[in-house]
C-alpha cells in the first residue's frame, strides 16, 4: 500500500491507471474509519483495480462553530485497517495541497444544497462539492464510492456529476448499523454514557415509520408524526428535523410516492447525527431499506 501526500504524484498514478487501461476507483473518506467505510472499500475492489482510499478532513464543509479541530483523526489506525484490506493506494494530502495560497474557486448545486442540512449547516455542501470535484479531478476515479447515510450529500454529487458531465460513476452503497441499528458514524465516538442508548432513537423513528408503512399507512405529515414521537420521547435528544421528502428532487411530498426518503437529524448531547430510510415502490407497496 502506497501513501500519497501530493497532488502531483496522486494524478501521476491516475494518469499510469488510465494508459494501462486500469480502473480506478475512488473512496473519499474524513478518516477515523469503521465498517461503514471499509464497506465502501470492499465494494470498490470487486468493482476496481486499482482503489484510492483518501484520507482528508476537509476544513472547507465545516461552519465557524463546528467540530473541526476536535474531529476524529485516528491516522495510524486507518492505516492498518486499510493494509489489512490491502488498498492499493491511501492520498492523505496536506491542507495545503487541497487550498494552496490564493484558492479562489467554489462548487455549488442550487436547490438540492439549499434546503435540509444547508439549513442547518450552511455552506456546507459548497464545501462538499468544491473538495470532492477537486479529488475527483486529481484521482480520475471510473467510479466513486459513497455511504447512503449521506443521503442528501450522495445525490448532490450524483447531480454535480451530471450537469458537470463527469466521468466518474457515483455508486452508493447502503448504511451499514451496529447491532442496535445505530447507523455507523466517526462522530459516534463522541457519544459517552446514556448518550450511546439514546442515539438509537434515530433508528427507532425510522423503524417506527416502517411498520407504519408495512400497515399501509401512505400520508406523510403522519409518519413524519410517528417519528417525532419516538425521537421526543428520548430525553437527550433534540431534533433538528423529521422529513419524508422525494428522493429526487428532496422537497416534501404529501404522501409516498415512487422514490421516497425518510430523513432524520438530531442532537445527542453534544453531537449531531443525521440517518434514513430510503422508501421505495414495488408494484401497489413499498419497500423501506433502513
Amino acid at each position: 500500500m502506497e501513501i500519497i501526500r501530493t497532488t502531483a504524484w496522486m494524478k501521476q498514478i491516475a494518469r499510469d491507471a488510465r494508459v494501462k487501461e486500469r480502473i480506478l476507483g475512488l473512496v473519499p473518506t474524513m478518516g477515523a474509519l469503521h465498517e461503514g467505510h471499509l464497506s465502501l472499500v470492499r465494494e470498490a475492489q470487486k468493482q476496481c483495480s486499482p482503489v484510492v482510499v483518501s484520507i482528508f478532513v476537509n476544513p472547507a464543509q465545516f461552519g465557524p462553530n463546528e467540530d473541526f479541530k476536535k474531529y476524529p483523526r485516528t491516522f495510524d489506525a486507518d492505516l492498518a485497517a486499510l493494509e489489512d484490506l490491502r488498498v492499493d493506494y491511501v492520498f492523505a494530502p496536506p491542507p495545503e495541497e487541497i487550498y494552496p495560497p490564493g484558492f479562489r474557486t467554489a462548487v455549488a448545486v442550487e436547490g438540492l444544497g439549499d434546503v435540509l442540512e444547508e439549513r442547518v449547516r450552511p455552506g456546507h455542501f459548497r464545501g462538499v462539492t468544491t473538495v470532492v470535484l477537486k479529488l475527483f479531478e486529481i484521482a480520475q476515479p471510473r467510479s466513486a464510492f459513497f455511504g447512503r447515510k449521506d443521503a442528501q450529500q450522495a445525490r448532490i454529487i450524483r447531480q454535480m456529476a451530471v450537469d458537470l458531465n463527469l466521468d466518474a460513476e457515483i455508486v452508493v452503497c447502503p448504511i451499514v448499523r451496529e447491532a442496535d441499528g445505530l447507523a455507523l458514524s466517526s462522530r459516534n465516538a463522541y457519544l459517552k454514557g446514556a448518550e450511546r442508548q439514546a442515539a438509537t432513537a434515530l433508528y427507532r423513528s425510522l423503524d417506527a415509520a416502517r411498520d407504519e408503512i408495512a400497515k399501509g399507512e401512505r400520508d406523510a405529515a403522519h409518519l413524519i408524526a410517528t417519528m417525532r414521537g419516538v425521537l421526543d420521547a428520548e430525553p437527550g435528544v433534540a431534533l433538528d428535523y423529521a422529513e419524508i421528502i422525494d428522493g429526487d428532487t428532496f422537497e416534501p411530498v404529501v404522501s409516498l410516492r415512487k422514490t421516497c426518503y425518510a430523513l432524520v437529524a438530531a442532537r445527542v448531547g453534544a453531537t449531531r447525527l443525521i440517518d434514513n430510510a430510503l422508501i421505495e415502490q414495488q408494484g401497489d407497496s413499498f419497500r423501506v431499506n433502513v
